[in-house]
């Protein structure tokens, strides 16, 4: 436990804001909060936590199992929702508000002034989040802990945090090779190499931040595609492919069907970069992902997310476990990533 701790703790180090996401509901997620909170007890100070949306009800519906709550030291600055701050049972402090609203109030920012469990909530707009980060740092908070989301697509990205922890688990699949291979997937997803052209990157940020489809020419002008959504818009995409696009930007979920429909319609799309805001924005099987790249397609994300390791929990609520060294040694094959076991693994 001793070498588990020192490189976690080694490997959060020189980060201030890290998100902690989950492949799905009981991966562990939380169980790894807890494991980064108490563990920073003597290391960081102070500590800021707060969330990307909520993480759903106190107990599963499905298990009908208690989900584990969220425990904090005294001095631990917490920015959460009003709802959440009458659930929470620690002695504090309210330092601001921030009027920030979500659907369960505003957001809050509090100090413990005991240990006690706390219960987040957060907004789910990337800009509110950063807003919320920023004013933690600058209350002095050493490092910012946000309880992320990665189901929840249309949320916050984790790559408005410096780095991300994702956490994966046997609740995943009862098949352990079929967890492993969608950890393997998400990962790769979420790990795609980042534009670096400054021009790209302030146009697609500001200036076509409207617009759904947006294609990009070698001369810098600037087609809009009048797509509602990005699901449908492959033959309109195809329709407008020549050797004079540089980029395509899409807004929102770039998806199987939408690959396939240009794989199967032109060539073109090998000398273009599909560009995404992030990550999470990737709704693709291993095997239309893979066919795009090898046969030359590029996908680039306008925010890069930074993995850091990949927890993983080989029990679930569902009434099966796997074998926590097979499992965590398969992880580590498959998983170019530092892998980790909070509970168990020495």
């Amino acid at each position: 436990m001793e070498y588990n701790h020192n490189k976690i703790m080694e490997l959060i180090r020189g980060f201030k804001t890290i998100s902690i996401i989950g492949m799905d509901k009981n991966v562990g997620k939380t169980t790894v909060l807890n494991y980064l909170i108490e563990n920073s007890r003597n290391y960081i100070s102070p500590l800021g936590l707060t969330s990307i949306g909520r993480d759903g009800e106190d107990t599963d519906v499905v298990t009908l199992t208690s989900k584990p709550r969220i425990y904090v030291g005294s001095g631990t600055y917490i920015a959460t929702v009003k709802q959440c701050l009458g659930n929470s049972d620690i002695t504090k402090e309210i330092i601001n508000t921030t009027g920030i609203y979500t659907p369960m109030g505003e957001v809050i920012v509090t100090k413990a002034l005991s240990d006690g469990y706390v219960d987040l909530g957060g907004p789910s707009v990337n800009s509110q989040m950063s807003k919320i980060c920023n004013y933690l740092l600058d209350l002095g908070c050493e490092k910012v802990l946000v309880d992320g989301a990665l189901g929840r697509k249309t949320f916050a990205s984790p790559g408005i945090t410096e780095a991300t922890i994702l956490s994966t688990g046997a609740s995943v699949s009862r098949s352990m090779n079929k967890v492993i291979e969608k950890t393997a997937h998400t990962a790769s997803l979420l790990s795609i190499p980042s534009e670096k052209d400054p021009y790209i990157l302030e146009l697609c940020n500001n200036t076509l931040d409207e617009h759904r489809i947006n294609i990009i020419y070698n001369n810098g002008t600037i087609k809009h595609l009048k797509a509602s959504t990005s699901l449908d818009a492959g033959k309109d995409i195809v329709y407008n492919l020549n050797e004079n696009v540089a980029y395509i930007y899409i807004k929102g979920i770039l998806s199987d069907k939408l690959l396939l429909d240009i794989i199967k319609s032109t060539d073109e799309y090998k000398k273009v970069i599909f560009l995404v805001e992030d990550g999470t924005k990737l709704f693709l099987t291993e095997e239309i992902y893979k066919k795009f790249i090898v046969t030359g397609g590029q996908i680039k994300a306008l925010c890069p997310i930074n993995i850091l390791f990949i927890t993983c929990n080989p029990k679930s609520p569902y009434g099966y476990e796997f074998n926590k060294d097979m499992f965590l040694n398969k992880l580590r094959k498959a998983v170019d990533l530092p892998i980790f076991n909070v509970l168990y693994e020495a």
